[in-house]
């Protein structure tokens, strides 16, 4: 079996001081079904929790009370070799949140902040492997934001198209466990897009539908360690065998939004 080694890694979050339903505008939202607010914060405090336990770094950007999907995180920005990219959301319901993350990034010191022309859902539809930016399209995030980033960063994006709303950003539907190695469910893309994960990633690990339906691969790995759904039992199993340490949360009542332990994290790669 091979040994993992985990990397000290640095995430923003949200509190979801004022998580709440209020429209649908993924799959999994309805705003008919009720929500518990102290239970989502108890779900996230233990994932910002786990984030302490493991020895990262964890910054809070300050909750908005009239922006209940503040809580994911991962949507408001994306941060790679120490430069900032700004969201632009698809629907005008979190437009708001994108001037939010900016401003944080602008106070914490970030001095590249780059503002987006094209619309794009942040680390939600852009995921780093290596040197390699895997970036979705489909639902949310534009392909011409792909090119955008790829000029900002000057690191090579795989445009992968996804194709089932219920996976609606890349992130719910795929997991980068480490550089060389991702977990992902293929029935959420097109068959090139299949064919091309499987060219760059010969060792991926396969995830069921239970398991995906779960939002089991919006997970996060440090390279060791994978924070994932606690629902997903058998995706948890296929990563112990190969040599991760799974770490199964209970992240049900933030699904209600439509994100998991993923959504609710945004890696700042310095």
């Amino acid at each position: 079996m091979t040994l993992r080694s985990p990397i000290r890694r640095r995430y923003l979050m949200c509190r979801p001081d004022h998580f709440s339903v209020r429209y649908a505008i993924n799959p999994w939202m309805d705003p008919d079904v009720p929500t518990d607010r102290d239970r989502a914060i108890a779900q996230w405090e233990a994932l910002r929790g786990t984030y302490l336990e493991l020895g990262h770094q964890v910054d809070l950007i300050d909750p908005d009370p009239e922006l209940p999907d503040m809580v994911y995180a991962a949507n408001g920005a994306l941060v790679v070799d120490g430069a900032v990219h700004t969201t632009r959301f698809h629907n005008p319901e979190r437009a708001p949140e994108a001037l939010a993350y900016r401003d944080w990034f602008v106070r914490a010191g970030f001095a590249r902040v780059n503002e987006a022309k094209e619309i794009n859902e942040g680390e939600g539809d852009f995921l780093t492997a290596g040197d390699h930016l895997l970036a979705g399209t489909g639902f949310r995030t534009a392909a011409a934001a792909h090119q955008e980033v790829q000029e900002l960063f000057g690191r090579p994006v795989i445009t992968l198209q996804l194709v089932d709303p219920r996976f609606y950003h890349l992130d719910t539907a795929l997991c980068v466990l480490d550089p060389t190695t991702i977990a992902f469910y293929p029935e959420a893309f097109t068959p090139g897009s299949v064919s091309v994960l499987r060219r760059l990633f010969p060792e991926a690990i396969t995830a069921s539908a239970d398991d995906a339906e779960v939002l089991g691969l919006n997970a996060v790995s440090d390279g060791r360690n994978v924070v994932l759904a606690a629902q997903a039992r058998g995706l948890a199993a296929q990563l112990a065998q190969r040599g991760y340490r799974p770490v199964p949360l209970d992240m049900s009542e933030l699904l209600k939004g439509g994100g998991g332990a993923k959504c609710c994290t945004l890696e700042i790669r310095s």
